[in-house]
């Protein structure tokens, strides 16, 4: 447990950034994340990376300010040309941004990997949590789901190349707008989508806020391409382990197929924001930020399963 005063946020929650206040009262936020290539072409793969590093920081109402590389490469194995690419994706999406990559460090490693160490600041009035979301709230999630279904496909070429194409541009969309967006408004709890899939993220935000949620499956959009393949018995790992751990908190409709119940729990790459918001802010964040967020379900008081899916 960390009983240093100037640490607001740490690993103890699970919340999306670690955040610190400094000696003047200014607030930053830190947060680092990499992993192994989820697509075949090395620009994509890297602003894929950057982009979903810097999605902690808007998750916490955030502004990135600068960013680290954090690079493994078999150097011996693979072109130097294709690391330039990674990296060159990484700055790309960087100054998409507004923000310079400063740094990093890199090893040699028989698998390729990639991400960014980012700090952004913060005012502390407006940092957001995963703790705040109150009964009456709507629940926006403001991209579809999808990529780890997609990208198992990928790994094993049976995703053809507009589905991928599909979750690439989906992967690489900076959650920038939809941060801004909502920062015009009031949200009681925000974070976003990703490696524990859309309910296991529902489940620490009513766990963290003492709620429950109802959420509706005809309401959420998935990736072009994400349901025909999991029908195919494309599954990942995590999404099934994700999947198991959401089965003890989670009542799921009996109307739900056990693909449907995976798709809720598809393990995410740079997913979207999962915002809880007064129902007039809702509206007025969906009708401001556009694009294909949806409104899924509400907060409800607290019941034995934090969520309920309907069908």
């Amino acid at each position: 447990m960390n009983t240093n005063d100037s640490v607001i946020t740490d690993y103890t929650s699970t919340d999306d950034a670690a955040v610190v206040r400094l000696s003047d009262g200014k607030i930053i936020l830190q947060t680092v994340d990499f992993f192994t290539p989820i697509v075949d072409d090395p620009y994509t793969f890297g602003q894929i990376s950057a982009a979903n590093s810097l999605s902690d920081i808007y998750a916490m109402g955030g502004k990135p300010l600068f960013a680290l590389n954090i690079v493994a490469f078999p150097i011996q194995k693979l072109s130097n040309t294709i690391l330039s690419e990674i990296m060159q994706g990484g700055a790309d999406k960087a100054a998409e941004a507004g923000i310079p990559i400063v740094g990093g460090h890199s090893i040699d490693d028989n698998e390729p990997k990639y991400g960014l160490v980012v700090t952004g600041e913060a005012i502390e009035k407006n940092i957001w949590t995963n703790a705040g979301a109150k009964p009456g709230d709507h629940l926006i999630l403001t991209k579809p789901i999808g990529t780890g279904i997609i990208s198992t496909a990928i790994k094993k070429e049976k995703a053809s190349q507009a589905v991928t194409d599909s979750a690439s541009e989906s992967m690489k969309e900076l959650n920038k707008k939809a941060s801004e967006v909502a920062q015009n408004l009031q949200p009681n709890a925000v974070t976003d989508v990703t490696g524990f899939g859309l309910v296991g993220h529902l489940i620490e935000v009513c766990n963290a806020s003492n709620v429950s949620a109802n959420i509706d499956f005809k309401e959420i959009e998935f990736l072009h391409g994400a349901i025909d393949l999991v029908n195919e018995g494309i599954m990942p790992g995590g999404s099934k382990r994700n999947l198991d751990h959401a089965e003890n908190f989670t009542t799921f409709s009996s109307k739900l197929s056990f693909n449907q119940k995976l798709l809720l729990c598809d393990a995410q790459t740079s997913g979207g924001l999962l915002i809880s918001l007064q129902p007039k802010d809702a509206e007025k964040f969906l009708n401001e930020f556009g694009g294909k967020a949806k409104k899924i379900g509400e907060i409800e008081p607290r019941k034995v399963n934090p969520i309920t899916v309907n069908f």
